[in-house]
């Protein structure tokens, strides 16, 4: 299977992966498969600002909702899980089982996380004082940022995107610059 095929079947555009300044080889035999896009720190200021506006209104969304958000992603995974394997395995040099694996361990942790959005709630405390009682209350941060290493392009991104955002966040990827395809097709 090539990459063009790959590419294609992962709905990722000619525009997406062949107009850009950062080149990408693959491991396997050192072949430049694509050029994207690469953010300018104007851009990233943008980007920034956008995920801050969307940290306001998504922390307003309840929990299971949230999580609704993440099955969703799980499921889209589960699709695209083949040729999301045949990419990591291409772009980082993983045998396949292990691309599939690593898609595998995306499914799961989104999994894990729609159960975690009905589990979003604290402790009550009791206190010495009459009448009174301590409660925890868990609040979302704000805007995460999560980077990526090329050996493992994606299980991470996912592990820590599933669960900041059943918990309220909003999340900036900045992958690898060995492995920037990966991150457009997830």
């Amino acid at each position: 299977m090539s990459f063009k095929s790959i590419l294609t079947e992962l709905g990722l555009t000619d525009a997406e992966i062949a107009s850009g300044t950062l080149k990408v080889q693959t491991p396997v035999d050192g072949s430049e498969f694509a050029s994207v896009a690469e953010t300018t720190p104007a851009e990233m200021t943008d980007v920034i600002g956008n995920a801050k506006k969307a940290f306001g209104a998504w922390r307003q969304v309840p929990g299971p909702r949230r999580g609704e958000l993440v099955r969703l992603l799980g499921d889209e995974l589960r699709a695209a899980k083949e040729p999301l394997g045949r990419l990591v395995s291409l772009e980082c040099g993983k045998i396949y089982q292990e691309g599939l694996g690593e898609v595998q361990e995306m499914i799961d942790i989104c999994d894990f996380a729609v159960g975690l959005s009905r589990q979003l709630y604290g402790l009550t405390i009791a206190s010495e004082r009459p009448g009174h009682k301590m409660m925890e209350n868990w609040h979302p941060l704000g805007v995460v940022g999560l980077i990526t290493a090329f050996n493992f392009p994606v299980a991470p991104w996912a592990w820590n995107t599933a669960l900041a955002l059943v918990c309220g966040n909003a999340v900036i990827w900045k992958p690898s610059e060995k492995t920037p395809v990966t991150a457009l097709a997830c």
